[in-house]
């Protein structure tokens, strides 16, 4: 992992608040000229630090208000096991997230849906059809008070 240095940093930071940001912009507010902020920016992503840049959509607005932290049991765990779930968790629209974790669960999913009606037919789906869960655990979400992307550097 490489170190990043100031002028990484700020990059970061910036590109995090608002990726469209134009590279004149950037380059001023970290002090630097814009083919740096380019080769910078490049270097970024080459090395994964940079992961990919997105607009973020009001889930409200979008049609899916109801999100649920689902905690996920799973009978039998081997490494194939464990990746055959994350591959199948990745493929469902329904799941922003999923942790592999230690202790009483096996995984942590941040799932988004339109009801609740949508989010049984989901649990059916994706756990009640494969034996290997033995237990599902939803907390709903009643009020978001922060919800943040941007990892401050």
């Amino acid at each position: 992992m490489r170190e990043l240095d100031r002028i990484d940093r700020g990059i970061l930071n910036i590109l995090q608040e608002d990726a469209s940001t134009p590279l004149r912009e950037i380059a001023e507010r970290v002090h630097s000229s814009v083919a740096t902020c380019q080769r910078r920016i490049e270097k970024l992503r080459a090395d994964g630090v940079l992961v990919k840049a997105v607009a973020l959509v009001d889930r409200v607005l979008a049609g899916r208000p109801l999100t649920v932290f689902v905690s996920i049991e799973l009978e039998k765990q081997n490494t194939d096991i464990l990746k055959q779930f994350e591959q199948r968790m990745r493929l469902q629209p329904e799941v922003m997230s999923c942790y592999e974790v230690a202790g009483e669960f096996d995984f942590h999913l941040i799932v988004t849906v339109e009801s609740m009606e949508e989010y049984s037919l989901f649990t059916r789906r994706e756990f009640t059809s494969h034996h290997n869960v033995t237990n599902v655990k939803s907390l709903f979400a009643m009020n978001c008070s922060k919800f943040e992307t941007k990892l401050t550097l």
